[in-house]
């Protein structure tokens, strides 16, 4: 297990959706000093045609960014949890596309969250996430077929989205962490812990904060969603000033856990993606807000990351 860890800043591409072009990102990114993208899902990416992919990749380069990564940005992928007829056979046609478009941008990482159970059918919370296992088992090998490196999971913040609780969160990926270490030639599975993610139950008692809940992902972290929340999880935001002042994510007591435990993470680099949704879509005075709101929020993830690694001991 590797004990130096390397923390690289991207930014996950959802708050330009419909609003902003690739270029206009790439453009911006490349000024802010920030090389690697997570590429989130849109409607449109289940059927655009491969060369509109295999041309992003292009265009990225030419701006000196590289797309390290493909995420669900919308729970599109989640039939598998559902139980009911039909919902599996979509789910699985849209992974498997999901894969393919990853492989195309030249994306290791592909990812989603697993899903949810129906808040009236909590009783089949157990037999939906044994019909995600053995879904994710057989996509493992699809994926690992198409070269992508590693599929991704989310921990999210309630009981009807697994995994949520530390026992779930380990015993969905160590079930299928062992699955891929018995089959040469499939992906390796991993999970795309995220900063803002703790579990508040439904008195709004909060059971579980969100650095317990970053750490039980620990030994199975592939990358991160770096975002900022309120103290109920109910809200997510940046990290501009007064965002800092109204948020609970300290980020420097992230970087500390992370290099902290260093040794139980499996990967020597772990992409740090700052996921916003950014100012409200399709407004003349909101849309316009977005370049602001991104540049301030990187800028300070990136400073504190730097400052925090100056301070490490040589």
């Amino acid at each position: 297990m590797p004990h130096d860890l390397s923390i690289p800043l991207g930014v996950k591409s959802d708050p330009i959706l419909y609003r902003f072009s690739y270029p206009w990102l790439f453009r911006l990114m490349a000024e802010e000093g920030v090389h690697h993208l997570q590429i989130g899902s849109f409607f449109e990416l289940y059927q655009l045609p491969d060369a509109f992919f295999t041309e992003l990749r292009q265009a990225a380069q030419g701006h000196g960014v590289t797309i390290s990564s493909l995420f669900t940005a919308h729970r599109e992928l989640g039939g598998f949890m559902r139980c009911e007829p039909h919902w599996d056979t979509v789910t699985r046609r849209n992974y498997e596309r999901l894969i393919q478009v990853g492989a195309l941008l030249g994306a290791p990482h592909v990812g989603s969250n697993p899903g949810a159970v129906l808040r009236d059918q909590m009783h089949l919370k157990a037999q939906g996430i044994a019909a995600w296992l053995r879904q994710m088992k057989e996509l493992l090998h699809i994926a690992g077929g198409h070269g992508i490196a590693c599929l991704t999971i989310e921990p999210m913040s309630c009981l009807a989205e697994p995994p949520t609780l530390p026992d779930e969160i380990h015993g969905m990926a160590a079930e299928l962490s062992a699955y891929h270490q018995a089959h040469p030639g499939t992906a390796d599975i991993g999970y795309c812990a995220d900063t803002s993610h703790g579990y508040a139950d439904a008195s709004g008692t909060v059971r579980h904060t969100h650095l317990e809940l970053f750490e039980a992902a620990l030994p199975y972290l592939a990358e991160l969603h770096v975002k900022n929340t309120d103290p109920l999880f109910d809200a997510t935001f940046g990290f501009n000033e007064a965002e800092r002042k109204k948020g609970i994510v300290d980020l420097d007591a992230v970087w500390d856990l992370l290099h902290r435990n260093a040794a139980r993470i499996p990967r020597d680099e772990v992409i740090a993606y700052l996921e916003l949704s950014g100012p409200k879509w399709g407004r003349d005075y909101s849309d316009r807000q977005l370049e602001d709101a991104l540049r301030q929020s990187l800028r300070f993830v990136k400073e504190t990351f730097a400052r925090k690694a100056a301070e490490q001991p040589a």
